[in-house]
């Protein structure tokens, strides 16, 4: 592919891996974020300290405070922001873009209050003679693991496949593939749903329980997500893939996953407002249990993990009791889907 000027919102640590990714890859990338030394820092060390410890960045790795600056004669727009911000900095790439580029995000979560999913935020707010079809980079990825070139397949998902394949080659190399998917419905619930599935994994492990348990979790959390997803319009097929059951995997099983911590420290008695101030980054899972929640019971959908998890974290309810309960009392057929 012909070298391409990609805007990266967000030098989180995902963002940041992203972004390397790109460099790798040879094309011009443009880091955007809002903290005035964390910009510093990445320009002049060629660090981003409070995700990567021992992390030089390429020096072609730029970073900026302007967004216009950002934005200029780009090719494509890679939102990595966190959820609850999203629609405000498309609100601000919408004020300022001046040309049609590729719109990319690679966040994971649903919108509080409105319940909308992030690709039908960025439709909402950016004109559509200013982007393509949105495009959604999804699947089991761990920033610490992609920052050091690990293998991470995941995948590129589109109502428009020349979009996604376009995204497809963006990223690909030797250690990052992305397979296409025209899912997005699929794809971006899967991803925000089974940070809540982490939770209760994370919980379960905090609690002293074993594999037997958390094989137990991430299985019946695989399918409450699929039965919301089949709901709102998902292809079931998607769930078994890479952003399904492989981001499902990754994100429950792993210390990298912030919101397997959470799941982690709560089951051992620490308290939420504890555990956000020292994680330092966004639990996208603790918001998206409140929403998927308030989905599910709108359109009467079966999630008792959700359910015992949301218990837990938003009625203040024992979260061994909310989680053992629910696995006690569920006798149903496993392929029961309503």
């Amino acid at each position: 592919m012909i070298t391409q000027k990609v805007a990266v919102l967000g030098p989180g640590s995902w963002g940041t891996a992203l972004s390397q990714v790109l460099n790798d890859n040879g094309h011009d990338v443009r880091l955007w974020g809002n903290i005035p030394a964390q910009i510093d820092e990445i320009n002049t060390k060629h660090t981003n300290n409070h995700y990567f410890k021992d992390i030089v960045l390429n020096e072609k790795i730029t970073a900026t405070l302007d967004l216009k600056e950002t934005l200029a004669e780009v090719d494509a727009v890679l939102f990595v922001v966190p959820t609850k911000v999203t629609r405000l900095v498309a609100k601000q790439v919408a004020e300022v873009l001046d040309h049609k580029v590729v719109v990319m995000h690679a966040s994971k979560g649903l919108e509080p209050i409105t319940h909308k999913r992030l690709s039908t935020i960025l439709e909402e707010e950016i004109p559509a003679n200013l982007r393509s079809e949105i495009v959604v980079v999804s699947g089991p990825s761990h920033a610490e693991e992609t920052i050091v070139r690990d293998i991470t397949l995941i995948t590129a998902a589109s109502k428009d496949n020349n979009a996604a394949k376009y995204v497809q080659s963006l990223f690909s190399n030797h250690y990052f593939r992305l397979y296409t998917n025209t899912d997005v419905i699929g794809v971006e619930t899967a991803g925000a749903l089974k940070n809540i599935i982490a939770v209760g994994a994370g919980a379960l492990h905090g609690l002293g329980y074993g594999d037997n348990a958390k094989a137990a979790v991430i299985t019946r959390g695989l399918a409450e997500i699929t039965r919301l997803g089949v709901k709102l319009g998902a292809d079931p097929l998607t769930y078994s893939g890479l952003s399904g059951v492989g981001d499902l995997i990754v994100t429950g099983t792993s210390i990298h996953s912030r919101n397997w911590r959470a799941g982690d420290a709560l089951g051992r008695g620490e308290k939420l407002e504890e555990i956000e101030r020292h994680m330092g980054m966004v639990i996208e899972g603790i918001s998206t249990t409140k929403v998927a929640y308030e989905i599910a019971k709108e359109l009467d959908v079966y999630m008792p993990i959700t359910t015992a998890i949301y218990k837990s974290i938003y009625e203040g309810a024992d979260i061994k009791e909310s989680i053992l309960g629910m696995m006690s009392n569920e006798f149903r057929s496993e392929n029961e889907w309503h």
